[in-house]
């Protein structure tokens, strides 16, 4: 089977206007999403539309059936996952019937779901790396998904969009998100940078090597990463606090609603007239 898993080192680093480093482990799902029945029946720990300790729904995911915030909607995008993903990459000219979409995420853990990115690598009908796409979801539960386009020679996906979403009250909306990513082979290397007027300001890296998706493995990541994502999510808070203690400018998220584009799920503060932070 296509799916697997990925151990990695997962390290950010802000640059302006005060340094501020760290870098922890943690373990991904890369899940071939025609392989999901299968993945369902053969793992006791895993499961595909229903509880387990691990949970993947495909309506977490890349929700372009649904209204878009200040962009332009995606024809044909129906309630399937795969087929979303294919309408994204139609939309961008890219033709990809008979092939395959390997999603690198965390699903629920225990019911709870937070993913700051997950990524989707598309391979055309003879299993050719043909485009890329990177799923960005901020703490607001809001989701922008970029299009990376096709890889380089090297087989890497790389391009430089503006962000106009936000992420983080210490970042601004209007910084260029520049994405590097390597095909998810036997390694798993991917790196994202923040732009500033051509000047970068930050830098976020994950690198890892692969491993059977297996209740062995699964178990043995259980232990060693318990509860992952909600340390996700509080690792995020806490060097928020860190940051903030340093008297890094933040400003909320209401004060640029106007260059908040393209996104899913918009917050109330995306409202006219809302004070909501």
């Amino acid at each position: 089977m296509r799916s697997r898993l990925y151990e990695c080192r997962m390290a950010h680093a802000r640059f302006a206007p005060k340094p501020h480093a760290f870098a922890y482990r943690i373990f991904l799902f890369a899940l071939d999403l025609d392989e999901l029945p299968a993945l369902s029946q053969r793992l006791r720990l895993f499961s595909a539309g229903r509880r387990n300790l691990y949970s993947f729904r495909e309506g977490d995911y890349l929700p372009l059936h649904e209204p878009v915030h200040a962009g332009t909607p995606v024809p044909n995008a129906d309630d399937g996952l795969k087929a979303r993903v294919l309408a994204q990459l139609a939309a961008h000219g890219l033709d990809l019937t008979g092939g395959h979409v390997t999603l690198v995420t965390l699903p629920r853990i225990a019911g709870y779901l937070f993913n700051p990115v997950s990524f989707y690598f598309c391979y055309d009908a003879a299993g050719r790396p043909a485009a890329a796409l990177a799923e960005v979801t901020n703490t607001f539960r809001e989701m922008k998904p970029f299009f990376l386009g096709a890889p380089d020679a090297a087989g890497r996906f790389h391009a430089r969009v503006p962000k106009e979403f936000y992420v983080s009250p210490f970042s601004d909306v209007d910084v260029a998100f520049d994405f590097q990513l390597g095909s998810a082979g036997e390694i798993l290397d991917v790196r994202i940078d923040d732009y500033t007027d051509g000047v970068r300001t930050f830098t976020s890296s994950l690198h890892g090597a692969a491993c059977p998706l297996d209740d062995a493995h699964l178990l043995k990541f259980t232990c060693k990463y318990p509860l992952l994502t909600l340390q996700v999510i509080t690792l995020i808070h806490w060097h928020a606090l860190r940051l903030w203690l340093k008297r890094v400018p933040w400003f909320a998220k209401a004060a640029r609603r106007e260059d908040q584009r393209g996104l899913y799920r918009p917050h109330a503060s995306l409202r006219p007239n809302s004070d909501a932070a």
